[in-house]
């Protein structure tokens, strides 16, 4: 890398950054030079342009360096630059961690309509394979009575959901547990709990190595690989959250959009209502059912 450091301002290093990444066949190089750029400089996207002749510290300058060369190598933007907006809040993310995907706030989306509608005044949560824990943090910060238990078997993924429930001011109403799906739950939950929410890992294996390489070289292949129809993990919540749900709860999963109507039709088993929703893409994205009053 090499440039006129002397004269950077922002604009000459955002400038500089868009061509670099360009020519290093960075998917999107002005979106992810504005990001980078935020991220040395602690301005926001607008206030980059806003201040576009601001001459940039040497520190800035070092930071800026680093974190383009990382992503020109292919490492994914929110890992270079730590966090990622999902719906009102913003979210670390550290590599070895899920990194949240827009299509993820149908998930949210679908659990408060339902607290709006059937919550109550302190409507229990259970958010399933958290990752980052944008979906828990999410949900109680936007329904500011909700208490919200997520669980994920990563200890890495459990720490950052933590941070982020702390870092987002819901730390006193989210609760972090690290287990296999619900087994590190309290007891005291089953048959109480009004939603469950999930995300998780539902890539068929067949499929893993199709994958882009910003996906498979850098993100967990713990939290993708779904088995071999992508359903495995599915079926286990399906089984499980029907425990924990009082008759009438919500669980809405996410799914690859081929699986989203197999998946449905499997949760008729235990869940009545099944439906199908679309993300913002029109792709088929979630799964949900109402638990019967008297699950088989």
């Amino acid at each position: 890398m090499v440039a006129s450091e002397q004269s950077w301002t922002v604009k000459s290093a955002l400038d500089w950054t868009v061509s670099y990444l360009e020519r290093n066949g960075v998917e999107h190089p002005r979106r992810s030079a504005q990001w980078l750029l935020s991220a040395a400089t602690g301005l926001s996207r607008v206030e980059l342009y806003v201040h576009h002749d601001r001459p940039l510290t040497q520190q800035e300058r070092d930071v800026l360096r680093d974190g383009v060369k990382r992503r020109a190598a292919g490492e994914p933007l929110q890992y270079v630059t730590g966090e990622m907006p999902f719906r009102h809040i913003v979210v670390k993310v550290v590599p070895g961690v899920f990194i949240p995907r827009p299509e993820t706030e149908t998930l949210v989306e679908e659990g408060l309509e339902f607290l709006r509608a059937h919550g109550g005044d302190e409507p229990l949560v259970v958010d399933l394979c958290t990752g980052s824990g944008c979906v828990a943090c999410s949900v109680a910060h936007e329904y500011s009575s909700a208490r919200v238990h997520a669980v994920d078997v990563s200890d890495l993924a459990v720490g950052t959901a933590r941070e982020n429930a702390e870092r987002i001011a819901v730390g006193e109403r989210v609760s972090v547990w690290e287990g296999d799906l619900t087994s590190p739950l309290p007891g005291a939950l089953r048959g109480r709990v009004d939603v469950v929410l999930a995300n998780p890992p539902y890539i068929p294996s067949s499929d893993m190595d199709e994958l882009p390489e910003e996906v498979a070289g850098f993100e967990p292949h713990r939290a993708l690989d779904g088995g071999a129809d992508g359903l495995d993990i599915a079926r286990r919540i399906m089984r499980e959250a029907a425990i924990l749900l009082r008759p009438g709860g919500l669980l809405a999963m996410e799914l690859d959009e081929r699986r989203v109507e197999d998946a449905a039709k499997v949760m008729e088993q235990w869940y009545e209502q099944c439906r199908t929703v679309r993300d913002l893409a029109g792709r088929l994205r979630v799964a949900t059912g109402r638990l019967r009053e008297s699950p088989d």
